[in-house]
């Protein structure tokens, strides 16, 4: 076939260099966002964090007023300042100590001084905890190295995961232990602090506990009897029933009952296990004369800013080096706007969110409504993408809690009155009816559908099913708990 060159016209949408930088930057999260604006920062000469060109006029006039000989004598009745402007000098800051990042506080010294530091304790796991006291024990490097392979084993809620061939196994082929030896390490473990940690069942960590309370305790027997063999037949028949069954008095039933009830079911979670993580929210919603208002978080939009002094060199420097600062002071403007691009579609999808779930806001998740991404743009005059961006890994503090904003997004099920139940709605409302409901009869799936059906609002008991499980609450079986 021979080759020709043929004209066609149409259109074709392409993404300017500035449009792909807007748009990455909108769907950074605020830690991601100072990562960035850090680098950017770094490679272009011609950017400047405003915070750091107000410190460095501060500079300025510090370095002017020290020109002279010697700072001027204080007046009397006027006390001596080291900065040379009082007036914008802030008596409750001082050099010598800094915020960390822990929340606590950290002196710094200098030099041949002595320097206290007062720094936040490091977070102590569990295994840790359980390690300390195991080397703290006097046993012999065999069993201590048994009793790491066993602390190991340990998960968070402090329960042994797997069975003591696992123990073995791992042991081996350094450590060849019999399932005896593992047993009696495991027990002294089991009474370190958290106690019961290392048990392999729910019985077993509430006997260990039992095991330490004094004989002479009103009802320890018999909570010990129960705790061994009867305590699936407590949590399916409840306490009266049992006590017919034992053929002993329902106040002696009591007093044990209330003695299990006592004790721990999950020791591990007494130990933490890591640093708090914090959330800087994006936006702020708050009331003001009965109306609800949103403003961006103070510090979730780092402010950028042209550095006058090199840009003060375009002109005046080499024909190679103007061309690299007009290049740099393009970039820089480019960033700013887009910086400035992103506030102002963060805040208007917030106030968005905030006009449309003002129901929650005001009465709780169960006046939460189905809100799509597609409403949202519209309203806004914007794609739906660009909505998906604004609202992954950004956060609105609100009176309620903080959320991220894909929280207020939900689908929904239309009411028999004609309305719309969002998802998040529904799971409120069950999760409102399991809390109060009778503990040694929980409401099955089926019989929550005919309690929301008898409200107007028709589901199926599988999506009964389905929300309860995304709430991570058990089935009607599982929950059957004392009373």
């Amino acid at each position: 076939m021979k080759p020709t060159l043929q004209t066609r016209l149409g259109q074709q949408l392409s993404l300017t260099p500035q449009l792909r930088q807007a748009i990455r930057l909108l769907q950074l999260s605020a830690l991601e966002l100072e990562a960035e604006l850090n680098q950017a920062k770094d490679a272009n000469p011609q950017l400047e964090r405003e915070e750091d060109a107000e410190e460095e006029a501060v500079d300025d006039v510090y370095s002017a007023t020290s020109e002279g000989d010697k700072a001027p004598e204080a007046t009397p009745g006027e006390e001596a300042s080291d900065h040379p402007d009082s007036g914008d000098y802030d008596p409750g800051e001082s050099p010598d100590w800094n915020e960390s990042s822990a929340g606590g506080y950290e002196r710094r010294g200098n030099g041949d001084e002595d320097s206290d530091e007062f720094t936040a304790a490091a977070p102590v796991d569990l295994h840790a905890h359980l390690l300390w006291q195991l080397r703290l024990s006097h046993l012999s490097p065999r069993d201590l190295a048994i009793g790491e392979a066993v602390v190991e084993a340990i998960n968070d809620d402090g329960y042994l995961e797997g069975p003591l061939q696992d123990i073995q196994a791992a042991l081996a082929p350094e450590v060849v232990a019999e399932p005896g030896e593992i047993e009696t390490v495991l027990h002294i473990i089991q009474h370190f602090d958290p106690v019961g940690s290392g048990a392999r069942s729910l019985s077993e960590c509430l006997c260990v506990q039992l095991s330490l309370i004094s004989e002479d305790t009103p009802g320890v027997a018999l909570a010990r009897e129960v705790c061994r063999n009867h305590l699936d037949v407590l949590a399916r028949q409840g306490p009266p029933k049992l006590a017919a069954q034992l053929g002993v008095p329902g106040e002696h039933m009591d007093q044990a009952v209330a003695l299990l009830k006592s004790l721990d079911p999950k020791p591990g979670a007494q130990v933490s296990a890591g640093e708090a993580e914090y959330i800087a929210p994006d936006a702020i919603a708050y009331r003001q004369g009965g109306v609800w208002k949103v403003v961006l978080a103070a510090g979730s939009q780092p402010r950028l800013g042209i550095n006058r002094h090199y840009e003060s060199l375009i002109g005046k420097a080499s024909r190679e080096d103007d061309s690299y600062l007009r290049g740099q002071l393009q970039e820089a403007r480019w960033l700013i706007k887009s910086l400035e691009t992103r506030a102002d579609t963060l805040l208007r999808v917030s106030k968005s969110i905030v006009r449309q779930q003002s129901g929650f806001l005001d009465h709780g998740l169960e006046a939460m409504r189905p809100l799509t991404l597609r409403e949202v743009a519209e309203e806004l005059d914007l794609h739906e993408s660009t909505i998906s961006r604004a609202t992954t890994r950004k956060y609105l503090r609100t009176p309620r809690g903080t959320f991220e904003f894909k929280h207020f997004f939900s689908s929904g099920i239309a009411t028999e009155h004609g309305g719309a139940a969002s998802a998040t709605a529904i799971q409120a409302m069950l999760r409102k009816l399991i809390d109060g409901e009778n503990p040694r009869a929980p409401l099955s799936d089926q019989r929550l559908a005919e309690i929301l059906k008898g409200e107007g609002i028709p589901v199926a008991r599988r999506t009964v099913a389905k929300y309860r499980e995304a709430m991570n609450i058990s089935a009607s079986n599982e929950r059957q708990r004392l009373a």
